[in-house]
């Protein structure tokens, strides 16, 4: 069974006003304090929290799991604890993929964060984006980049079953997942043609390096990737999703994905050469729509119902699904996702209920850590 594991960014957020706070180090203080880790940051890390770029945001990691209830369990664990910090730093966490109030981010510390805000000037300054990235477990990187050839036309459906970012700088951005437009302004994000080969994936990353434009191999934001770190394919399209329910679903269906393209690498069959420019109008589409709209179809890359796509996905997936003991918590999962919707529909319907953005936020903080997955 390959092993699964999930990273979600955080918004750390007033507990009334719902505005973003600028405390991650004091939350990451807090962890610390509670893990009991040595002062001055001696040895390793004792908890699953992280800095991102931005001091408003905090980043949590599963450990790697094979069942996804145990993932369940992990999320809504890592979401309670990083609550608990939060509180005793003065803030909430809330998981949304972009601020619905105004924002002014402030980079974190650091020489690498430094760099980026140099390098990118407004594009890494107003980068307060979080998402949710999946990492499944590969035997190789042959095996490795077969996959990421063969899953590239399915990524933008979990774009759009993960939205979770309508509003922007205080107003709605007409689109589902904003975020993921935010995100694509960097300059190696994005869908990548068909590598064919180890050699040639590799080969790009060089290539890309050599530029200068990128400090170093972590800014390979392709949409997946080889982990530079674990022996992973990562899926890095996501929302940071509201309910804790959702990532589990999109970890289960990432997985179904890797195993479906691992046994078509194996039996010979080729990707589809559909090109980066339709994979980019795709993902364009998922990000407007999310589930509340067309979407393009992986197979013919033509508009259609939404609901069509992701049951699509969900047949494409469904052998891997019942050979991993899946299938039920998916097909449920995809049923009640697809009635109750998205974190972008949650959010819209939050604003019409309760009349402002500061309630969105408040009520989804809510949400976030009680939610159970």
């Amino acid at each position: 069974m390959r092993s699964v594991g999930v990273e979600e960014e955080l918004l750390l957020v007033h507990a009334r006003s719902g505005e973003p706070l600028a405390l991650a180090g004091a939350v990451l203080a807090a962890a610390d304090r509670s893990a009991g880790q040595r002062p001055h940051g001696d040895g390793a890390p004792l908890h699953a929290f992280e800095k991102e770029l931005q001091k408003e945001q905090l980043e949590f990691a599963t450990k790697p799991v094979t069942e996804m209830g145990e993932l369940g369990d992990e999320v809504t664990r890592c979401r309670a604890e990083a609550r608990q910090h939060a509180e005793s730093a003065g803030a909430l966490v809330a998981a949304l993929a972009t601020s619905p109030l105004p924002a002014r981010p402030s980079l974190n510390a650091g020489t690498r964060y430094a760099w980026l805000g140099e390098q990118f000037g407004l594009t890494a300054q107003e980068q307060l984006t979080c998402g949710c990235h999946v990492h499944v477990s590969v035997e190789s990187d042959e095996e490795g980049v077969a996959v990421l050839d063969r899953i590239r036309p399915w990524l933008a459906v979990l774009t759009a079953m993960s939205a979770n970012s309508p509003f922007w700088q205080g107003q709605d951005s007409r689109y589902a997942s904003y975020r993921s437009r935010v995100w694509n302004r960097l300059p190696s994000a994005g869908p990548m043609d068909v590598f064919g080969s180890v050699d040639r994936y590799h080969g790009q990353v060089r290539a890309m390096l050599d530029t200068g434009v990128l400090r170093d191999e972590a800014m390979i934001y392709f949409d997946a990737r080889l982990s530079a770190t674990y022996p992973t394919v990562e899926v890095r399209v996501a929302d940071v999703c509201l309910e804790a329910s959702t990532p589990v679903l999109l970890a289960a269906l990432v997985r179904a994905l890797v195993e479906t393209a691992a046994m078509a690498w194996q039996g010979g069959e080729p990707p589809s050469r559909v090109s980066t420019g339709l994979l980019r109008l795709a993902a364009w589409q998922a990000g407007r729509s999310g589930l509340d709209g067309p979407l393009l179809h992986p197979e013919t890359m033509r508009a259609a119902p939404a609901v069509e796509v992701v049951q699509a996905l969900y047949a494409h997936v469904r052998e891997a699904l019942v050979g991993s003991g899946d299938e039920e918590r998916v097909r449920e999962g995809i049923a009640g996702l697809l009635e109750a919707g998205n974190g972008a529909r949650i959010q819209r319907e939050l604003l019409r209920t309760h009349g402002s953005l500061a309630s969105v936020v408040t009520r989804c903080a809510d949400i976030t850590s009680s939610s159970r997955a």
